[in-house]
């Protein structure tokens, strides 16, 4: 009787906070939509900001994020994915080389972005002579999320059950046959959760990419071209004072981009999922 008691305290207690959480996310987004859907129109979002910073739009930045994020994804995913693949399906448990790999790649994980963003500038920025750029602003991005999708992709191969492997090889597959017909489908809906979680926070970054990619206010033809992301842009409008209206404007339209690549991800797994099942 005692035991049936205090499980029902620990799942209130569960609950309690599982829904305090979501009231705190609820009441932050509530807010952010209340103060910025107002100035949301086709304006803001299709013309360029003002060199004021109190009239325009946000389509500048809103390119130059999607340059930020797609360009470190291409560097990120696959260096993580297959260093999560060498570290669980490779490399020896008592490996000194893999074991180096992973307390790199937890120190990493805490660095804060300043950090980064200070490597990204003078390293590549400085000593590269790569400049204030998308692909100096994306390099520095990949190296913050890389962490993120090592680590999951190295939690999703390793929840594979190791009788898929040994069948696999049983029936006469190679170790690389079995990893990418095997191992990597089976993974993939972990795999794809890092890449959600790596892309917003490289949306929401904001120290590491205004030392790397910098700020201007010009629509980016290129990745050798200086960008201002969305996050930067936010930053901007609010700290100096040009238009507060126009900041929670750009947070709605950050949380919406946010939204809407996350669906567009899990809606894409869940039919890769169907189509393979």
């Amino acid at each position: 009787m005692q035991v049936k008691w205090q499980e029902r305290v620990w799942t209130g207690v569960f609950w309690l906070s599982a829904a305090f959480i979501t009231l705190i996310l609820a009441s932050i987004i509530i807010y952010i939509v209340y103060r910025g859907i107002r100035v949301i129109n086709l304006d803001f979002i299709f013309t360029a900001p003002s060199r004021a910073g109190k009239e325009g739009g946000i389509s500048t930045a809103i390119i130059g994020t999607l340059y930020l994020t797609v360009v470190s994804l291409f560097i990120a995913v696959p260096i993580g994915t297959a260093t999560a693949i060498y570290l669980e399906e490779y490399a020896r448990k008592t490996s000194r080389f893999a074991y180096l790999i992973n307390i790199t790649n937890e120190t990493l994980a805490g660095i804060p972005s300043i950090i980064f963003g200070l490597f990204g500038f003078v390293f590549f920025v400085v000593y590269l002579r790569m400049g204030w750029s998308i692909i100096s602003g994306s390099m520095t991005l990949a190296l913050m999320i890389l962490p993120t999708i090592t680590r999951t992709s190295q939690e999703a191969i390793k929840s594979v059950p190791y009788e898929y492997l040994e069948n696999s090889l049983a029936l006469g597959a190679g170790r690389w046959q079995t990893i990418r017909q095997v191992i990597i489908p089976s993974a993939l809906p972990g795999i794809i959760t890092g890449i959600i979680l790596s892309i917003g926070r490289a949306v929401g970054e904001t120290a590491a990419v205004i030392l790397t990619a910098g700020s201007s206010l010009n629509m980016p033809m290129s990745i050798s071209d200086p960008a201002r992301s969305m996050s930067v842009h936010l930053y901007i409008l609010a700290t100096e004072g040009l238009s507060l209206e126009r900041a929670f404007g750009t947070a709605f339209l950050v949380v919406v981009l946010i939204l809407i690549i996350n669906f567009a991800a899990n809606t894409t797994l869940r039919r890769w999922s169907e189509s393979g099942a």
